[in-house]
């Protein structure tokens, strides 16, 4: 593992739209997304769905020596149902290709087990694909389990998918 100079994971701001929608892009893959490619014109990165305080950000600097935006992690709650409120959901995780395999996506999903906490919520979920190895072992190795399955639940690149629920407690 690389070591990369960061600054502390923080809350996204309008300012990052740009900056998020081009890591969006650049990191899209039928290893994590369901959605077609992104084709332009492009989207915002934020909408009436992902907006600003939904994401966390970290920071770190790349090969050229500029301090840019190195991975970001959406949480949400996953339903609008009181009943829900204890539960937060993970709905996206990037990491830049320069930023891969240094800590960003460990240290992001740290950061937003400890805002979920801070927020009152007592348990995290989230779906992952199941050819997604990476993810999945990042995960487990803090604290996820599969809690159910969905076989073949999506056709990606000539193939079926499995759909993977994972979730924890958040419990210290």
């Amino acid at each position: 593992m690389s070591e990369l100079r960061t600054r502390p994971v923080r809350p996204a701001a309008l300012s990052d739209d740009a900056a998020l929608g081009e890591l969006d892009r650049a990191t899209w893959s039928t290893l994590h997304s369901v959605q077609p490619r992104p084709h332009p014109p492009y989207e915002p990165f934020f909408s009436d769905r992902s907006r600003p305080e939904h994401l966390l950000v970290a920071e770190a600097e790349d090969p050229a020596g500029d301090m840019r935006i190195a991975g970001y992690i959406r949480v949400v709650a996953p339903t609008s149902l009181a009943c829900h409120t204890h539960v937060r959901q993970i709905q996206g995780l990037a990491v830049a290709d320069w930023a891969r395999g240094s800590g960003v996506a460990r240290g992001l999903l740290r950061a937003a087990l400890a805002l979920a906490r801070n927020e009152g919520a007592n348990r995290m979920t989230l779906r992952v694909l199941g050819h997604n190895a990476p993810a999945r072992a990042l995960y487990a190795s803090e604290g996820f389990v599969v809690e159910g399955v969905l076989p073949g639940e999506f056709f990606l690149g000539g193939r079926y998918v499995d759909d993977v629920m994972m979730g924890r407690s958040l419990a210290l």
